[in-house]
């Protein structure tokens, strides 16, 4: 069994857990409160136990989704159950879901963790319900924007154009100092990823 890599990033009274499952390499990130430890869970993609063991001492209070593709869903049932939290995602994402989504998530929603609150950003272009979710300053992205580029929009739903205005409109308007934290792989900047080659003509 590959070791699980662990990477733990601390904001203002809270901290952001990135676990690295999976075959294809998911990230899932668990938040938590330092006051409440209440907590939230991003994208279960996988290995339902790896995700439940680095939730000890997290109280799961919500399970949301960036987007509904294969490769982020994988211990969704799983840890739903297990942990009782309540499942967001964009209702434009929710058909393969649904059984287990309990709310949706909008544009400008902030959702309450403890004594935080986690913002949701709709940025359409992987698919058409994505979200990134804004804790602090850490912007966890999805498929929407990667350390060199935007997500894949070679499959279907997806809309090269459509992602392009979101990383600029969205994305971009936030501190260059903003952490992005995506679905694969590791951090970068808003300002390192502003001005490089994919986007010089946004």
């Amino acid at each position: 069994m590959r070791p699980l890599e662990v990477e733990v990033m601390e904001g203002n009274g809270f901290t952001v857990t990135r676990l690295e499952v999976g075959m294809m390499e998911n990230n899932c990130y668990l938040i938590r409160c330092h006051d409440t430890g209440e907590g939230i869970i991003v994208d279960p993609a996988d290995e339902q136990e790896k995700i439940l063991q680095a939730l000890k001492g997290i109280e799961a209070k919500y399970i949301l989704l960036t987007h509904s593709h294969w490769d982020h869903i994988g211990a969704l049932a799983g840890v739903k159950k297990a942990t009782g939290a309540r499942v967001g995602i964009h209702r434009l994402d929710a058909a393969r879901v649904k059984e287990w989504v309990d709310f949706y998530l909008e544009d400008g929603d902030e959702i309450s963790f403890g004594i935080h609150r986690a913002r949701i950003i709709h940025t359409p272009g992987h698919s058409p319900g994505g979200v990134c979710i804004l804790i602090g300053k850490y912007l966890l992205s999805g498929d929407t924007i990667f350390p060199g580029g935007p997500g894949n929009t070679s499959i279907p739903g997806s809309d090269f154009s459509l992602i392009l205005r979101s990383i600029s409109e969205k994305i971009f308007a936030l501190p260059a100092e903003t952490i992005i934290c995506p679905g694969h792989g590791r951090t970068a900047t808003v300002g390192e990823e502003m001005g490089t080659a994919p986007y010089r003509n946004i």
